[in-house]
C-alpha cells in the first residue's frame, strides 16, 4: 500500500471519530414533558428546553432562588416551556448577568427526580433599541 493510501485511511478515521463524538453530544429541543418521560425510561443525555419565566403583575420574576452571600453556586427558578408547564430549574453556578431583563430562556440539561438541573443557560434578552429610538434615527424623507 502506498504511503498516499494509508495517509487518507488515517483522516478518514479521524473524520468519523471527530463525527461520531459530536453526535453522541448532540441534544434535542424538547417540553418539560418529554424530558420527564425520557429520565423516567432511563435516559440521560442532555436537552434542550424553551420557555419563558413567569412574572407577577409588576413585572418582577416569580419563583426565583438565589443568595449568593450563602451559597453563590446555587441559582433556582422556575421556568413556563412552550406547553405552558412550569418546572423548577437549577443551575449549579452564578445567576447570569441580566437574567432579570430575560424575554425567552433555553436551558440545557437533564431531568433529575422531579427537578430540571440545567448546565447552560441561554438568555433571550429584549431589543437594546426602542421603537422610538428608531423612528428619530431615521432620515425624513421629503
Amino acid at each position: 500500500m502506498k504511503k498516499a493510501h494509508l495517509l487518507a485511511i488515517a483522516v478518514i478515521a479521524v473524520a468519523i471519530g471527530i463525527i461520531m463524538s459530536t453526535v453522541g453530544d448532540a441534544s434535542v429541543y424538547v417540553s418539560f414533558g418529554e424530558a420527564r418521560e425520557r429520565a423516567a425510561d432511563g435516559n440521560l443525555t442532555k436537552v434542550h428546553v424553551v420557555g419563558r419565566l413567569p412574572r407577577d403583575g409588576q413585572k418582577n420574576i416569580m419563583g426565583l432562588e438565589y443568595n449568593p452571600t450563602l451559597d453563590p453556586n446555587y441559582f433556582a427558578f422556575t421556568l413556563v416551556d412552550t406547553n405552558r408547564v412550569a418546572q423548577r430549574v437549577i443551575y449549579f453556578n452564578p445567576k447570569p448577568q441580566d437574567f432579570d431583563k430575560s424575554e425567552q430562556v433555553v436551558i440545557t440539561g437533564a431531568m433529575r427526580n422531579e427537578v430540571f438541573v440545567a448546565d447552560k443557560i441561554l438568555l433571550k434578552c429584549p431589543s437594546k433599541y426602542v421603537e422610538k429610538d428608531i423612528q428619530g434615527a431615521t432620515a425624513a424623507v421629503n
